[in-house]
């Protein structure tokens, strides 16, 4: 290793330290790589308990040379996103935040629901997290600005759907509204998630007293409610203050080897959601590199950054932060670490937030909860990593099986299966479990947690149990979860833990009853897929040359089969994808299906 240390460039890069597997234990960014390199591995180096351990188990390195430090930070946090190395801080959470997008970029533009963000000259609004505001804007805008809710292009005229005859579309696809005033819609749409209350009040009271002069009062009796409706929903809205614009408050709260952040979003001067991180092993690690990382890692995600970021600390290469920042928003964004007026309040207050989330985390610590769980389900071991399975059909029809994994507090997606049921016909469910259980202990071998829990009672408990003994493992225990009552059941024990008696709200319980749910809800959701494919398949699956895409075309447009089958064949004949000969053809087969 000597050797190579020798053969590095004094130049910016990114490095990645591994272990004598080639696991990934760390990466990181360097202004000049050799330096950095050459700074771990010096017999006098001064390095804090935390580098020192993670330099013991540094058998190897690789490094990649950049053009710069900026070139070298996009690097650096797609190399943690994707190696999700033991000592570097990690968000947990790599979920794209939801926006709302609003195609002007079209010529009929609409609304709609995204998680990735596209530099195609559409209007994005968000993050909004949690989602239910988004949802409720939405609703909102659905009911009071009818937009086309479809996708289809409009280059030729169409049949109006279902969703114009309910009155929430104008039906541009028949000519049934003009340009012109179907962009007004827009533009009222435009201006409401803009926050922009005043030009839109004004510009609906003017167009609902031009309808009255014209004796169109239906149509200015809608614009009044509109107006009325609006006025109710902004009075509901988290305002802060209209002259703060986008900004996102970062309160920062730590102790021990723990760190807490949280996030208030403001979007035109309203809070339009918040998030809470908690960081795990961030001790002697100064707060300067700690916030650093997070910034670099939260906004690698889908995310648009704001006009300004504020925090209470300085983050380390802040200069190279905001220039990465100003690349990926395409205009200037500012780190404000002094604050004044209301941004120093909301700075507080995240900062009471972050520290109030984490001592309650304090209070409820997940090593006691697994302590508390071992006593009272006299466990042999304590719980590190817990599974949860579950089975769902309906009279033995797409018969499914789920398995969710949690461990440090919460949920590994990556860790999830599911699977459809192989050997058993019919409604078996105690077959149906042993077989699951079999598939997940020969599919994850050594890294089967060390608890699982079975969805259902003493029957289903055997049920895993007989494919336990079958495989010879021993390295996990496992209980089940039944419900109305809650109650769980242990091998250990004669009687079921009551999980509805004065423990109720104890986190314990909290804990098994969280993941029992999740399995179910797994095992619903892949059910449901698979049934509702099997339904939508059926009939026009079965007909030659109708594909997917033409089946989804075909059913969002007619609704239903009947509806298919009651279509003239210019009706489907003017749908994309479609012709006269294609439209006979479909008819014939479905008439022969009659």
């Amino acid at each position: 290793m000597i050797e190579k240390l020798l053969l590095i460039p004094p130049r910016p890069g990114v490095y990645l330290l591994k272990d004598a597997k080639e696991n990934v234990l760390y990466a990181g960014k360097a202004k000049n790589l050799r330096n950095r390199l050459r700074s771990y591995f010096r017999k006098s180096a001064d390095l804090d308990a935390r580098k020192s351990s993670m330099i013991r188990s540094v058998k190897n390195f690789s490094y990649i040379v950049t053009g710069n430090e900026l070139e070298a930070l996009v690097l650096e946090a797609n190399m943690i996103k994707q190696y999700k190395p033991r000592f570097n801080v990690i968000l947990r959470d790599d979920k794209n935040y939801p926006y709302l997008k609003l195609t002007v970029n079209e010529v009929w533009p609409r609304l709609e629901v995204v998680r990735r963000i596209k530099k195609d000259g559409a209007l994005y609004f968000g993050p909004y997290v949690p989602a239910r505001g988004m949802w409720e804007a939405v609703a909102f805008i659905r009911r009071n600005f009818p937009l086309r809710p479809c996708k289809y292009s409009l280059d030729k005229h169409i049949r109006p759907c279902i969703q114009h005859q309910m009155g929430k579309c104008p039906a541009p696809c028949d000519g049934l509204i003009s340009k012109e005033e179907y962009m007004r819609i827009v533009e009222d749409v435009r201006l409401f998630l803009h926050g922009e209350k005043k030009e839109l009040l004004d510009e609906l009271e003017k167009r609902m007293e031009r309808f009255s002069e014209e004796l169109r009062f239906e149509d200015a009796a809608k614009i009044r409610d509109s107006i009325n409706n609006l006025r109710h929903i902004w009075e509901s809205q988290k305002a802060i203050a209209p002259e703060l614009g986008d900004i996102d408050v970062i309160g920062f709260y730590g102790a021990s080897n723990e760190a807490v952040l949280k996030i208030f979003f403001i979007r035109n001067g309203v809070m339009i959601g918040t998030k809470d991180f908690h960081l795990k092993d961030t001790a002697r690690l100064a707060t300067g590199e700690l916030l650093h990382n997070f910034v670099e890692q939260f906004y690698a995600k889908e995310i648009i950054p704001p006009d300004e970021i504020v925090m209470g600390q300085r983050p380390d290469g802040m200069k190279t932060l905001t220039a990465w920042l100003r690349d990926k928003k395409g205009k200037k964004v500012a780190i404000i670490t002094r604050p004044k007026g209301k941004k120093l309040e909301l700075l507080k207050m995240a900062e009471e937030n972050a520290g109030i989330i984490f001592k309650s985390r304090e209070k409820t610590d997940i090593k006691e909860i697994l302590k508390t769980l071992k006593e009272r389900l006299v466990l042999k071991n304590v719980p590190r990593s817990i599974g949860g399975l579950d089975v769902s059909t309906i009279s033995g029809s797409e018969s499914v099986g789920a398995f969710v994994y949690w461990a440090e507090g919460g949920f590994k997606k990556d860790m999830y299966r599911h699977m459809k049921i192989r050997t058993v016909k019919g409604m078996d469910d105690y077959s149906m479990i042993e077989e699951i259980t079999g598939r997940v202990i020969r599919n994850l071998g050594e890294k089967l947690p060390t608890l699982i829990i079975i969805d259902g009672g003493r029957g289903q408990l055997e049920a895993a149990k007989k494919a336990f003994d079958e495989s010879g493992v021993k390295s996990a225990e496992i209980i089940s979860i039944a419900k109305k009552p809650d109650r769980a059941f242990a091998l250990s024990l004669d009687k079921p833990v009551d999980l509805e008696d004065n423990l109720q709200s104890s986190p314990s319980s909290l804990l098994l009853k969280k993941i029992r749910n999740e399995a179910h809800r797994f095992a619903i959701t892949f059910h449901r897929k698979l049934r509702d494919k099997r339904l939508m398949e059926s009939p026009l699956k079965k007909i030659q040359g109708i594909g997917e895409k033409r089946r989804l075309a075909l059913l969002r447009h007619f609704g239903s089969i009947e509806g298919i089958r009651q279509a003239g064949i210019d009706d489907i004949a003017v749908i994309k994808g479609f012709n006269i000969k294609t439209a006979e053809k479909l008819l014939a087969e479905l008439g022969r299906g009659q």
